[in-house]
């Protein structure tokens, strides 16, 4: 398959609002694909299809078992036209973007949620998810709407650079 291009924070089409998934055929199945395999070459641990300019309700989680160090299982999920059911709670973290490459911030997010969604076969499928991958997929539902990671920051001076492991050495 294919590694996409990311766009970066800038480029119109994040700003945009995506399009809802009306049928998954062959170039949907294609396309959650090759944004799988982006998003594990960024390395990222989402992805959603307009960072690298499609403007479709799609996103693509991955978050190996104990992350966080935390215990929780593997969470592996492609959505099609995912939507928040239900958020409960309020906890404060800090997020990046591949979108925005080297910076991060303290963003309030819900600490649990329902999402509901298609699956890559067409089904529907409902998600309840907690702590970290209920983050995860909440920015990641952001950009299916234009919003990026730097909106949500309620303190502005907890964004700040993260200097690139490769200017380290």
């Amino acid at each position: 398959m294919a590694l996409l291009d990311i766009i970066l924070e800038g480029d119109p089409r994040l700003r945009q609002r995506a399009s809802r998934i009306r049928t998954v055929d062959p170039s949907i199945r294609r396309l959650a694909h090759d944004m799988r395999e982006t998003m594990l070459d960024a390395p990222g641990v989402g992805l959603a299809a307009p960072q690298v300019g499609i403007l479709l309700r799609m996103v693509t989680i991955y978050l190996p078992a104990d992350f966080e160090k935390d215990g929780e299982p593997e969470h592996d999920y492609t959505l099609l036209n995912p939507e928040i059911v239900k958020a409960e709670g309020r906890v404060m973290g800090y997020e990046g973007c591949l979108s925005i490459p080297n910076w991060t911030g303290e963003v309030p997010r819900a600490k649990r949620l329902t999402l509901k969604a298609m699956d890559l076969e067409g089904k529907q499928v409902r998600l309840k998810l907690d702590g970290w991958i209920a983050r995860v997929a909440q920015h990641e539902l952001d950009h299916l709407d234009g919003i990026l990671f730097i909106d949500r920051v309620e303190d502005k001076s907890t964004i700040q650079e993260i200097p690139d492991e490769d200017d380290e050495e």
